[in-house]
């Protein structure tokens, strides 16, 4: 992997938290995910989790929230300042996607991403592939959630960007 200005191999962006509520678990359950333990307080009880608790997908999907939140404000930042940001393309996917430990109603969970590196992608010129390392802890510092994931991105032309 090469490094640029960018993505510094081993740079951790805090992407914000987020309070799981009973509502925001059984809605998104309801439509997703409607297994017992995430549908229904009572029944989740007598289940291996001992209790309700979020989705591992809607832990996921959050993730996917608040990192587009975190590069909009970081976007409207750039702007301010001038600078010119790396676009962004699709993700090639995510590898590894782990949930360690149950979510349960109340519990906040902050995220973030690390930066493994980025390489070129030959088959686009003027695009890399940066790879990347999310993870979600509960308030304890635990780790509830955690992948590894990349994005294409065409980096701004030097003479284009403030480095």
């Amino acid at each position: 992997m090469t490094n640029d200005p960018y993505f510094v191999p081993g740079d951790r962006q805090e992407l914000g938290s987020y309070v799981f509520t009973e509502e925001s678990i059984i809605a998104f359950a309801r439509q997703f995910d409607p297994q017992r333990f995430h549908v229904d307080a009572e029944a989740a009880k007598d289940s291996v989790f001992g209790s309700l608790c979020a989705s591992g997908w809607q832990t996921a999907a959050t993730w996917m929230k608040l990192n587009i939140a975190a590069g909009a404000r970081e976007a409207q930042k750039a702007k301010a300042e001038g600078r010119v940001l790396p676009e962004f393309g699709p993700s090639p996917g995510i590898r590894n996607l782990r949930w360690f430990k149950p979510v349960y109603a109340g519990d906040e969970i902050f995220y973030s991403r690390t930066v493994r590196g980025t390489r070129p992608l030959n088959s686009r010129p003027g695009w890399s592939v940066l790879e990347l390392t999310s993870e979600a802890r509960n308030e304890s510092g635990e780790l509830v959630m955690s992948f590894d994931s990349a994005a294409l991105v065409r980096l701004p032309e030097a003479e284009q960007a403030d480095i």
